[in-house]
Order: C-alpha cells, then sequence, then structure tokens
C-alpha cells in the first residue's frame, strides 16, 4: 500500500467564500440570460462540480486552498458564459486588442478545465493513491484529456438534438470547423499547466 506523499493542507474559510461567490454569481446571472435554453444546458454542465466538491468537503476529502482557486475559475467562467453563451460573452476588450476574429472567452474557459489536474495530482499523492509522482502528473493530464474529449461529445450531441439555435450556441464554434481540437487542446495545455503548478508547488514545500 502506498504511503500518502504528505498531508493536504487543510483549508480555512476560503472554500467557503467560494462557494458562497458562485451561489451569488448563479443567483445574479439566472435572471434574464440571454437565451434561456442554453443556460440550462451550460449550468446544468457546471452544476455538479460545486456539489461534488461540497460531499467531497463534508466526507473529509478536502484540498488545498490553492486547489480551491484554480476549480473555481472554471465554475466562475463557465457561469458568466452560461448567461451571455459564450459566443457573446463580454470579452470584447482581449478580442479587440489581439485582433482576433472570434469569441475566445470559450476557449479560456477550456484551458481552465486543465487546473483541475492540480486537484487530481493532488489528492492522489496525498492520499497515497498514487505512490510514484510522474505517474500522477501523466494521470492527472491525461484525465483531464478523457474529459475534454466526453465533453466534445456531449456538446455535439446536444447540438444535433435540441433546438438549432441552441445547439449552435453550445457548441459555440463561431464557424471554426476545427473548434473541438482547438477546445481539446486547450484543455489538455491547461492541464499541463495545472501540473506544472503542483510540481512547482511542491518543490517549494519541500525544499529544506
Amino acid at each position: 500500500m502506498p504511503q500518502p506523499e504528505a498531508e493536504i493542507v487543510r483549508p480555512s474559510r476560503l472554500p467557503h467564500g467560494l462557494l458562497a461567490g458562485y451561489v451569488i454569481l448563479f443567483a445574479a446571472l439566472a435572471i434574464k440570460p440571454v437565451a434561456r435554453d442554453v443556460w440550462w444546458a451550460e449550468n446544468l454542465t457546471i452544476l455538479p462540480v460545486p456539489v461534488i466538491l461540497v460531499a467531497l468537503y463534508r466526507a473529509g476529502i478536502r484540498f488545498s486552498n490553492l486547489a480551491y482557486v484554480l476549480m473555481s475559475v472554471l465554475v466562475y467562467l463557465h457561469t458568466i458564459g452560461g448567461h451571455y453563451t459564450f459566443e457573446r460573452a463580454p470579452f470584447g476588450f482581449v478580442t479587440g486588442l489581439f485582433g482576433f476574429q472570434r469569441n475566445h472567452f470559450d476557449r479560456v474557459a477550456h484551458f481552465t478545465v486543465g487546473f483541475y489536474a492540480f486537484a487530481l495530482v493532488e489528492l492522489a499523492l496525498g492520499r497515497g493513491w498514487i505512490a510514484k509522482p510522474a505517474v500522477a502528473y501523466l494521470f492527472g493530464v491525461f484525465a483531464i484529456a478523457a474529459l475534454a474529449a466526453f465533453y466534445e461529445v456531449f456538446e455535439w450531441q446536444y447540438a444535433v438534438h435540441s433546438d438549432p439555435a441552441a445547439g449552435i450556441a453550445v457548441l459555440g464554434s463561431q464557424g471554426d470547423i476545427w473548434d473541438a481540437q482547438k477546445d481539446m487542446l486547450a484543455d489538455s495545455l491547461g492541464a499541463v499547466t495545472g501540473v506544472l503548478l503542483y510540481i512547482s508547488r511542491r518543490a517549494t514545500t519541500r525544499r529544506p
């Protein structure tokens, strides 16, 4: 039985504050979204995340403050995208600044999906479920990549079987035929970033 690498740092009130912020944001953006059917589709896919995190917290499975902050980024961005639709999210400043031809708010959100690799690695090593750090790092990246592929399948099926306008809004391709592949790449690059952040923190905390 592999031994835990280290005791996970117990957060104080930060996760409670992040949850409260999400509830307030959710309630505010539930009022008159751009498209109610899109709002339902987007929020039903992200709502399980805070619910699961709360359940894990109550069960005693808790993450570091940094992990909670990283995981909250996607939840917040996705809630905003659900209100406006990702194509219409207020991201014009960035679009104009870099001269983009499309709104990349959804791409940024996909990148933050990868931040969950940080928590996965932290949990796997902290609980001793994976003995070798290198294996845990690969697990974090591959788990996010698999999740990214699953979500693209969900978007495809929703677009096919829903109202055409809502389907296109959820798909968020904005005319890019390679949108699904780019989204999966963004997820995976975010996962690599999350793992590198974990490695950096690990090296700092273990330094004599």
